[in-house]
């Protein structure tokens, strides 16, 4: 009975030492490791309605359920974010046509498909409407008023000649990709639409 006695107090020591290494092992491995948190994050690089409707939807009902949410709007995304009114930008011949190409403010998006020579964006609006759905625009005011933050991209903002007199008031300050990549890293959710 002795004998069984000390493999009972001997047999538990290397078990601890075991799992306490192992602990130590896994907290060190965790150590590096980014912390998620409840936020969204959207890349939005499409300037198409049918791109700027449900990035504005997806924000504003992630920031009205709680959740921290931020948009990155970068390439033709960034035409979203642009005054109505605000046409021709740039300071070049190339970026003039760039911006003359794009329809400026979601107000005048296009569909990306079925746009039916200029009236498929008017039946989308018609039906969006009757089903009591916020247009692209109501969507960012609602997003500036729910605290999501609208970032433009400062490379995109460079290469077409948008200035920040080109584009709405109460956008955060532009940023760079690794500022947005940032962003995303810390997202439970992060989207490219």
């Amino acid at each position: 009975m002795a004998t069984t006695e000390d493999r009972l107090e001997t047999a538990p020591a290397p078990q601890a030492e075991d799992l306490l290494a192992r602990i130590e092992a896994l907290e060190a491995a965790s150590a590096g490791e980014v912390k998620q948190t409840n936020k969204l994050t959207i890349i939005a690089w499409g300037g198409d309605l049918d791109r700027i409707w449900p990035t504005t939807i997806l924000a504003t009902t992630a920031a009205a359920s709680g959740m921290e949410s931020s948009v990155f709007f970068t390439f033709w995304g960034l035409f979203a974010i642009v005054r109505p009114g605000v046409r021709i930008t740039g300071d070049n011949w190339m970026q003039k046509m760039m911006s003359a190409m794009n329809p400026g403010s979601a107000q005048k998006a296009k569909l990306s498909r079925y746009h039916f020579g200029g009236a498929g964006p008017t039946m989308f609006k018609k039906l969006a409407g009757d089903h009591q759905v916020a247009t692209p625009d109501e969507l960012i005011q609602t997003a500036r008023e729910l605290g999501v933050r609208l970032i433009p991209c400062q490379m995109t903002m460079d290469l077409l000649g948008l200035k920040r007199e080109d584009l709405l008031d109460g956008l955060e300050e532009p940023i760079g990709a690794a500022t947005a990549i940032a962003e995303m890293r810390t997202a439970a959710v992060s989207l490219f639409i």
